[in-house]
């Protein structure tokens, strides 16, 4: 996976809760007369759908990264993509059934959330291939997904959060860190074990005591939901009461309410993100931002859909690692200077233990 394919700008996104067939794609594609594939390299009637979560698609974060690999693989591949924006959860099973209506031959569910609306359509359409960010897709919990039409895409993120543990511990003055989520679940969740993990890390190796505010490991501070809102805002704000200078937030846009808690702090506080590498998806906190720990959805999306367009559609369970790049540390950007000048260097020698074993990081996808 090269850089320049992991990092993708959105451009003209419309985005509604109508059915949208997104702007700026190739012209209809030509069947070929001698292979039956699409001029753009697709084959013959393919239609790649998404439907994104409540978060949105101009989320800055995970739903975007979603729809930038759905965008990608449809303008290399020559064909139309249609997506269709959730409000709410009551949206998941009417939106995927608009798109089983509109011909789609792939829908890419975006979220966890969707995993349900998703099992059931897939057995109903045993002909569409289905793709599931973010959950396996087991609703019977026989430890399989549900139907052989669905791919997976799960990321093991405690991986990288665990190098994001570490270097907030190594940066944080106050030893004091905290994170806080949007719901209480696995996919939220894996990133504050990875962050616990990577501090506790810290703690041992240099002999330090930072501790890690609200996260113990099994429980700790919730908003509720996935929004920007007042509930995102109080959970931020009880964090930063408590005296961190490390914040990382988990859930799609709630890093925003953490970065106007933080700048009404007056404080030195360094902000986290998640998914993508936020400091290129949103400007505006920039200037925050110590690092993100990323997921690559928008590699994983654009490799299913292409594979998927090509007649290739394969339903083996993708988990994204260090070793696979599929999860990652962002670059320090303006914090480079900020941070020990052999942070680094620590922070490569740990990814080469967690990728070879000996460093153990534990998460429910390990193993």
């Amino acid at each position: 996976m090269t850089t320049s394919t992991r990092k993708r700008v959105l451009g003209g996104l419309v985005a509604a809760s109508l059915f949208v067939a997104l702007a700026g794609c190739a012209s209809a594609p030509e069947e070929s007369e001698s292979t039956g594939e699409a001029s753009g390299g697709a084959v013959d009637g393919f239609k790649p759908c998404m439907v994104s979560d409540a978060g949105g698609f101009d989320d800055k974060s995970f739903n975007q990264l979603g729809y930038e690999g759905l965008q990608k693989a449809a303008e290399e591949l020559g064909v139309e993509p249609i997506a269709v924006e959730s409000s709410s959860e009551s949206d998941y099973a009417p939106n995927i059934t608009s798109l089983v209506d509109q011909n789609c031959t792939m829908i890419i569910t975006v979220g966890f959330a969707l995993a349900s609306a998703a099992s059931e359509a897939a057995q109903a359409n045993p002909d569409i291939d289905f793709v599931s960010i973010d959950d396996i897709v087991d609703t019977d919990f026989d430890g399989k997904t549900d139907a052989s039409n669905i791919k997976p895409i799960v990321f093991d993120t405690a991986q990288a959060a665990f190098l994001g543990g570490y270097a907030a511990a190594s940066y944080s003055q106050a030893k004091k860190v905290g994170t806080f989520g949007g719901m209480n679940f696995p996919t939220v969740t894996i990133f504050m074990d990875g962050f616990k993990q990577g501090v506790d890390y810290w703690n041992q190796e240099n002999g330090d005591s930072v501790q890690v505010i609200g996260w113990d490991g099994t429980d700790g501070v919730f908003t509720g939901g996935f929004e920007a809102n007042q509930d995102a805002i109080n959970a931020a704000q009880g964090i930063v009461d408590q005296g961190v200078d490390v914040l990382l937030p988990v859930g799609g846009p709630i890093y925003q309410s953490a970065a106007s808690v933080i700048r009404s702090s007056g404080r030195d506080i360094a902000l986290l993100g998640v998914d993508a590498d936020v400091f290129e998806t949103d400007p505006s906190v920039a200037d925050l931002l110590l690092t993100s720990i990323r997921k690559l959805i928008d590699v994983g999306v654009e490799e299913a859909v292409t594979e998927a367009g090509q007649g290739n559609f394969n339903s083996e369970k993708f988990v994204g690692t260090l070793e696979n790049e599929g999860v990652g540390l962002a670059p320090f950007h303006d914090f480079e200077s900020k941070v020990s000048p052999d942070l680094q260097k620590q922070l490569d020698t740990i990814k080469a233990g967690i990728i070879d074993g000996s460093i153990k990081v534990n998460s429910y996808l390990a193993g």
